[in-house]
């Protein structure tokens, strides 16, 4: 894989995502809401402190510690894509926030100081950079000595239907390749053993892992919409295909997710490490 052609590739697909995980983010946050609260939880944000987003998307996570570090301390609200730190801005706005600033930062390659944060959290994003390894590099450059990183990722691909299976569906009907082994993805530090190996080697103390789940619930068009309006790499498969084949590929993925069926909606399990790396 060629890191760099990826690495502009993920930036206009999460560019083009933007606006569709503004549009869903109050259903976004009903579902995942508890893991945000499970990562600010173990982070333990304090009145005064400093608190780096990485990767925030729409900003919901890092507004949780927001709340917590008080007018006298700051949240600093990042993504590589200008249009998420929009989105996440005018999101920051609506809740009145002021202490949040909002900084198109690359998680590789980041222009704050040494030791200038004392935490930091971030959802579902290191298993989709270029290099991870540089990225939590990076977050431990740029945390103190004794703050603490915390952080989830998927599980390996069995854990994660919902997922998995479109993803499988559009492999299976050649319009993507599989995945490469230790290229980037969404389940890319699924295995606990590589998970481990990358915090420590970035800096961290052994980090502590836990098992979180929970059930994504899609009634009616819920499913195609999160495929294609906030999947990513995913959703711009899918909406570069002809309309007859978009419609075709869409039963199929459907019919590979029925078992899941539950009356009108669907309910498909989901699961993630929930990871905290104390420097």
């Amino acid at each position: 894989m060629d890191l760099e052609e990826y690495r502009e590739t993920s930036l206009q697909t999460w560019d083009e995502m933007a606006s569709g995980w503004e549009d869903r983010r109050e259903w976004q946050l009903e579902i995942t809401g508890a893991i945000n609260e499970w990562i600010v939880d173990r982070v333990d944000p304090q009145p005064g402190q400093t608190i780096l987003d990485v990767a925030a998307g729409t900003g919901d996570l890092g507004f949780e510690a927001a709340q917590r570090v008080g007018d006298e301390g700051g949240v600093i609200c990042t993504d590589f894509a200008p249009e998420m730190i929009e989105a996440a801005r005018r999101n920051g706005a609506a809740r009145g926030l002021e202490n949040v600033e909002y900084r198109v930062l690359d998680a590789e390659n980041m222009d704050l100081a040494d030791d200038s944060v004392d935490g930091v959290v971030s959802r579902w994003s290191y298993m989709l950079m270029a290099d991870p390894a540089a990225a939590l590099s990076e977050t431990r450059r740029v945390l103190r000595d004794g703050g603490t990183l915390g952080f989830v990722v998927w599980q390996t691909p069995d854990r994660n239907p919902w997922a998995a299976l479109p993803g499988m569906t559009l492999v299976q009907r050649g319009h993507m390749p599989p995945p490469e082994p230790g290229a980037p993805g969404i389940f890319a530090l699924g295995e606990q053993d590589r998970l481990r190996e990358i915090v420590t080697g970035a800096g961290f103390d052994d980090p502590q892992i836990e098992e979180l789940t929970f059930v994504w619930s899609y009634a009616a068009d819920d499913l195609w919409e999160t495929l294609t309006k906030l999947a990513g790499p995913l959703a711009k498969v899918i909406n570069a295909l002809p309309e007859d084949e978009k419609a075709e590929t869409r039963a199929a993925i459907e019919g590979s997710l029925e078992q899941f069926r539950d009356g009108d909606e669907l309910s498909v399990p989901a699961a993630c490490w929930g990871v905290v790396a104390r420097s």
